[in-house]
């Protein structure tokens, strides 16, 4: 009897231990995901076409914001642009003339009017001396008729006279004068547009970064928008681990986590700063038999909280994942 009691209590204590590693591996279950250290990568291109003449870094290079990587030659946009200032020389020069007169043009105008003025003061003249001549009867009313139509003759053509000089001074019309400035705002855009573009053969650097590609060689050929550098930035570094949606409930942003780069054997601490879903290409397919669903996976990123010598995009990192 004794040795059965003590065969029933070890099996006491053995199903006891079991429940408990049990128990213990179901409320604290963890997993080692792998991540991969990503970071910000640019690829240079240039907006117009040009022939490179000069080409300033290479693969591995760091660069600055505002560093020239490589100049484009284009002999048609130069003379392009030559053309195009023509163009607006010869606006101006059109505006000059439609807002001015000649100095001559308006002497003669005005002399014209002068005149006009003294033949209009001497019809007058005789036309009031006549008026009180015909009141009196002592002369015709073919004669006064006569004065009268030579009175009205002289101020039509002093009006005409007027109307002449006011144009050569005031130049020309108010249409005329839009066009002309219209067409001088339209060369000047032209031309501000092709500076634009040559200023664009000269190929700058957008970013603080290191140079992990250079497409570009002397002598080539490229069109708009064809790769010549890539740069990434190296400052802006940060990991990216793919979670099942029911893991997901131990995290959220803002929490620390620390993680291990195996190239750098380093273990570093990281905070999540994003927790997005991907698409359904993604998706963990459940067995339908079983009666489960689909899970989604979200894309976690973690961002080291120091900067971290030495880590480059595609470095694997690992993390212990609480499940």
């Amino acid at each position: 009897m004794n040795g059965k009691k003590i065969i029933l209590s070890l099996l006491i204590v053995i199903l006891i231990f079991v429940g408990w590693m049990t128990y213990s591996s179901l409320s604290d279950k963890t997993m080692s995901l792998q991540g991969e250290v990503q970071v910000n990568r640019v690829d240079i291109s240039a907006r117009v076409q040009g022939r490179a003449v000069e080409i300033n870094y290479d693969v591995g290079d760091n660069v600055n914001k505002g560093d020239v990587l490589l100049v484009l030659s284009s002999p048609a946009l130069i003379a392009q642009r030559d053309y195009i200032q023509s163009q607006l020389d010869v606006a101006i020069a059109n505006k000059n003339i439609t807002y001015s007169t000649r100095p001559e043009n308006i002497d003669a105008q005005k002399a014209a009017l002068q005149k006009a003025e003294a033949d209009l003061l001497l019809a007058q003249q005789s036309h009031d001396r006549l008026q009180q001549l015909a009141s009196k009867n002592l002369i015709s009313k073919q004669q006064y008729d006569e004065a009268s139509n030579q009175l009205a003759v002289a101020k039509q053509a002093t009006q005409v006279a007027k109307a002449n000089y006011d144009l050569v001074v005031n130049g020309n019309s108010v249409e005329a004068k839009a066009l002309a400035d219209a067409q001088v705002k339209q060369a000047q855009s032209a031309l501000e547009q092709i500076d634009v573009d040559i200023k664009e053969l000269t190929v700058i650097s957008p970013i603080n970064g290191q140079i992990t590609s250079r497409i570009a060689e002397i002598g080539q050929l490229y069109n708009p928008g064809t790769p010549l550098f890539s740069l990434v930035d190296l400052d802006d570094a940060w990991v990216t681990f793919n979670v099942r949606e029911d893991w997901l409930n131990s995290a959220k942003v803002g929490d620390v986590y620390t993680i291990n780069i195996p190239a750098l054997n380093k273990k570093i601490p990281v905070k999540i700063t994003a927790i997005n879903a991907l698409g359904s290409y993604a998706n963990w397919r459940a067995t339908k038999a079983t009666g489960d669903f689909d899970l989604k996976t979200f894309e976690v990123r973690a961002k080291p909280i120091d900067k971290v010598e030495g880590l480059r995009p595609g470095m694997s990192a690992t993390i212990t994942w609480k499940i």
